[in-house]
């Protein structure tokens, strides 16, 4: 596991699965914004509070985002992180979102990273955050999201991840008119989706891929 430099200058993190990275090797910043943020929470307009759900904490780039999100425009926003194996401190405290992120700093970072697992922190005034160190099989969840950043590693590497029956429970968890945002565009993907009852649109994907796909309960 080591730092690799993306496209526009921001950094991510290889991963335990031979050729496969934490972001897209194209721009780290560049993707999260554009599948999580632009299509994900952008999505959903004005709203008196969100819970966004996210599928793997990983470097804590889409938590970062999001939490500037809120700030610029006082939106209250709740993120809830499920991650099964966070990085080493040795990772984190060479990461450079507090640099290549407009907005951001490193001290902004170091706090999500430093939030003590399983407890809800309020970061500020408009973001909260509740990590929680487990496998999402693990995990109770309730109906209360209106956002799902499913940013697991891909469907070759975590096929458990990937499933018609998780993403039937990403179903269940989404308040009407919630969307889910996935970098991923497969075929499969997309059929399971739909089965588990979801609106599946295929996007406009970031920089290196051609599609990625947002998935709406109606």
């Amino acid at each position: 596991m080591h730092i690799v430099n993306t496209g526009d200058g921001s950094h991510t993190v290889t991963s335990r699965f031979s050729g496969e990275h934490y972001h897209s090797t194209h721009g780290a910043v560049g993707e999260s914004l554009h599948v999580f943020l632009r299509h994900g929470l952008d999505a959903l307009g004005p709203r008196a509070q969100i819970r966004v759900l996210e599928m793997g904490f990983g470097t804590g780039l889409n938590a970062l985002l999001t939490r500037l999100r809120a700030r610029r425009l006082e939106q209250l926003i709740d993120f809830v992180s499920v991650e099964s194996q966070p990085l080493p401190q040795s990772i984190i405290s060479q990461l450079n979102y507090g640099r290549t992120v407009e907005g951001a700093t490193d001290d902004m970072l170091a706090q999500l990273h430093g939030a003590s697992w399983g407890e809800v922190v309020q970061l500020d005034p408009f973001f909260r955050l509740q990590k929680m160190h487990a496998r999402i099989e693990e995990v109770e969840l309730v109906r209360s999201f209106n956002a799902v950043y499913y940013d697991a590693f891909g469907p070759a590497y975590q096929p458990e991840l990937w499933t018609r029956d998780l993403f039937a429970r990403m179903y269940d968890v989404l308040l009407p008119g919630g969307i889910l945002v996935t970098y991923c565009a497969k075929g499969q993907v997309k059929r399971d989706l739909r089965e588990a009852g979801f609106l599946v649109e295929s996007l406009p994907g970031p920089p290196g891929k051609r599609e990625m796909t947002r998935a709406r309960k109606v």
